[in-house]
């Protein structure tokens, strides 16, 4: 299962989603999604956008955690 720690990486840039939004020209809705877990997908642009904006790297926002894929359904 992949995990979002978008609120996390949120908090220690001290930004918040909003900010996100707009920096990174994706709705807020949809951030929200993301950052709730219940994306099914992102695209690279998307990730790349919002890595540049909180200054990380992917793998500071997606973590895989052990378990089988048909678990999150």
């Amino acid at each position: 299962m992949i995990c979002v720690d978008l609120d996390l990486m949120l908090a220690k840039r001290k930004m918040t989603l909003t900010e996100l939004s707009q920096a990174v020209n994706v709705s807020l809705p949809n951030l929200s999604i993301l950052k709730t877990g219940k994306a099914k997908a992102i695209r690279f642009s998307t990730l790349a956008a919002i890595c540049r904006a909180l200054d990380c790297q992917p793998g500071d926002i997606l973590r895989y955690e052990g378990g089988d894929v048909n678990d999150a359904d």
